[in-house]
């Protein structure tokens, strides 16, 4: 949940000098899976949370979907020079509607990157690093 993390930070830190999301999934979106599916994606992505369980954390989303939704950092990433990358990991139309939300807000520095591969660029962790190298360099 790095990408939603790092929309969500930036909205309320004016002082960063840009923002790289790697596909944002949108929290508030999960439950157009369905129970079974986001109970089986909430026991993959535990980690070394402590006390809950899949049923709690699905839960957690489905009680604070609107307040957790993505588009609501849009109007605080206008002004904040942003790289959205996506991949073929199934979250790409959740990064996409977010940038369409930043843009809409008035949000006109933003730079999509889209590479047919996984969720953490695997094969293609190169392009990954020369894609930001080459974004960060420009800031300047």
């Amino acid at each position: 949940m790095g990408g939603w993390v790092t929309a969500k930070a930036v909205a309320r830190d004016h002082d960063l000098i840009g923002a790289i999301m790697i596909s944002a999934g949108d929290i508030a979106r999960y439950e157009e899976w369905g129970h079974e599916k986001e109970l089986a994606f909430m026991a993959d992505n535990m980690e070394s949370l402590a006390g809950v369980t899949p049923e709690s954390m699905v839960d957690e989303i489905h009680i604070h979907a609107q307040e957790f939704a993505l588009r609501n950092a849009a109007h605080g990433l206008v002004n904040t020079p942003l790289l959205a990358l996506t991949s073929d990991d199934g979250l790409a139309d959740h990064t996409d509607a977010f940038v369409a939300a930043v843009k809409a807000a008035g949000g006109n520095r933003v730079t999509t990157y889209h590479v047919a591969t996984d969720h953490s660029w695997s094969d293609h962790r190169i392009a990954l690093e020369a894609t930001i190298i080459t974004w960060l360099s420009a800031l300047h």
